[in-house]
């Protein structure tokens, strides 16, 4: 056993780490990241196979008034190109922008919905309402990334401040799961699955609504989404900060002010910021001779997490297709949600899907199969072709294609306990690729040159997060964390002392503004306690 010490330890390389060990770095700390993957990065990454480069993660990135700010403030140069986002439902693909957007998606869903017409109205109103929230809440540099010595962007940020005050407030009054929201303004269950299913089941209003704002102002780091976390790490390495990749942490005592990793080697901290999954945290930690009210109330947030569940994740099918770059961008840009059917999703992914779940012991493979086929038909996808932004990012002639949609952990984890989860891997590819040849892009299926996919066990063994999530909690029961943006700074705080907490399991909902914010306080809060 070897040991070490640093006065402050991050564990997790993820953007929220990465974010914690510049601005520390940067300050003169004695930082050590431990990450537990070969890279860091998190679920911010890229890949290459066969001369393609595919995103792991993110496909877009939102600069939500904080990406930009943070990165001229640390001096790191990337180059961020525009990415624009197209919506198609069926065989009608409309293609965002700022000016024309709402409008365009309004006589889209008129079209599909001709019986509801007054209903979509009703709804593009309050999207409406929604991305003027929106565009206050993003409107201006984030302060905590701005020199505050700056006079023209103070005669900015002062008559701002009103403004963001009310949004907050019209934004907390917009909390309950979209679904429902969406059942006032309309009883066409289609119409309101078609819109719904864009997003997490139970998806707060605001955060889901909101998204129509953030399509118009999606950025893509030329080279991938995953040059941001590069930057990031060669950062930290000219600030003096030192990244241990391949280390998985496996034990965190507090008392003794150390954690310990798998291969039984020991490391010392005056502070901890973990920035990996909580639930882990709360697993592995040594609470011995820690004061009893100290332990109590450690013993309290423990229970509380570890009943609650990650988010959904998603199934990502990568391709690389004998067909050029022409053969898609007729078709939409390079950022896609495609719904093959206007039928929407009903019940297929709630009260079915848990049903089939349950009884899966009890079912056979063909009706598990059917229900498969469904649900694949149905479903809503994210594709993205990183060679549009960027056309190095595959060879002449041919497009690489990212295809997401969202899927249960519980079902691919029941799967795999009964012995045919490769099989079912095979299954789900090659009913994706059937539904997209059937529909968007005729011919598809036979033009790929190579696929190969990631499931939410993958999410989880990888990234490490509880139930493959890849936004933090679950919203069909009432989230463990902070989901208050006036209270963002406090969700950083743990009961454990000396340790702080970070990511997309520290505050609720969350993307990668809200890792990046949330490792920014950890590291003022440790400042603060070191002064």
């Amino acid at each position: 056993m070897s040991e070490s010490n640093h006065r402050t330890i991050i564990v997790g390389g993820g953007m929220s780490g990465l974010t914690a060990a510049a601005y520390l770095s940067r300050a003169g700390n004695d930082v050590l990241l431990l990450e537990k993957n070969k890279q860091c990065g998190g679920l911010l990454n890229s890949f290459q196979r066969n001369g393609f480069s595919f995103d792991a993660g993110a496909r877009s990135i939102l600069n939500s008034g904080i990406i930009k700010p943070m990165l001229e403030e640390l001096g790191i140069e990337l180059e961020l190109l525009v990415s624009p986002v197209s919506i198609g439902i069926e065989n009608d693909v409309i293609n965002l922008a700022p000016e024309t957007s709402l409008d365009d998606y309004r006589k889209l869903l008129e079209k599909l919905y001709p019986e509801s017409v007054e209903d979509v109205r009703k709804i593009i109103s309050k999207i409406e309402g929604i991305i003027k929230d929106m565009a206050i809440l993003y409107g201006i540099d984030n302060p905590n990334f701005k020199d505050m010595g700056d006079w023209d962007y103070l005669k900015k940020l002062l008559p701002w401040l009103g403004r963001f005050i009310f949004t907050l407030y019209r934004m907390n009054r917009k909390n309950e799961p979209v679904e429902s929201y969406l059942g006032k303004l309309t009883s066409n269950q289609s119409l309101i699955d078609i819109i719904a299913q864009h997003f997490f089941k139970k998806t707060p209003t605001f955060f889901a609504l909101g998204y129509f704002y953030a399509y118009t102002d999606y950025m893509y780091p030329k080279g991938g989404t995953g040059e941001l976390s590069k930057a990031m790490v060669q950062k930290i390495t000219e600030l003096d900060g030192r990244i241990q990749t391949g280390t998985e942490i496996t034990e965190v005592n507090p008392s003794e002010k150390e954690v310990k990793d798998k291969a039984g080697n020991s490391y010392s901290f005056d502070s901890l910021i973990w920035s990996a999954d909580l639930k882990t945290l709360y697993r592995i930690l040594d609470i011995n001779d820690l004061d009893e009210k100290v332990t109590r109330r450690i013993l309290k947030q423990k229970e509380l997490l570890l009943s609650k569940r990650g988010c959904d994740s998603v199934y990502s099918l990568f391709v690389g297709v004998d067909m050029p770059l022409e053969a898609f961008s007729s078709i939409s840009n390079g950022h896609f949600f495609y719904t093959p059917s206007k039928k929407g999703l009903g019940e297929l992914h709630l009260s079915e899907l848990d049903s089939l779940i349950e009884n899966l012991e009890t079912k056979s493979r063909d009706e598990i199969l059917q229900w498969l086929d469904e649900y694949c038909r149905l479903t809503t996808y994210e594709i993205s072709i990183p060679a549009f932004r960027d056309p190095a990012l595959a060879p002449d002639g041919k497009t690489g294609l990212a295809i997401s949609m969202l899927f249960e952990y519980d079902l691919m984890k029941k799967v795999k306990d009964a012995d045919w989860y490769e099989e079912f891997r095979t299954q789900i590819e090659n009913r994706m690729l059937d539904t997209l040849s059937d529909s968007v892009y005729p011919g598809l299926k036979d033009k790929v040159l190579f696929q190969l996919s990631s499931t939410p066990l993958s999410i989880a063994s990888v990234a490490g997060s509880s139930e493959g999530a890849i936004v933090g909690w679950s919203y069909l029961s009432p989230v463990p964390v902070v989901h208050n943006l006036r209270k963002i700074g406090s969700s950083v705080k743990t009961p454990i002392p000396n340790v702080y907490q970070a990511g997309q399991w520290a505050y609720s909902p969350a993307g990668i503004p809200t890792a990046i914010l949330t490792g920014w306080y950890a590291a003022k809060n440790v400042m603060k306690t070191r002064k």
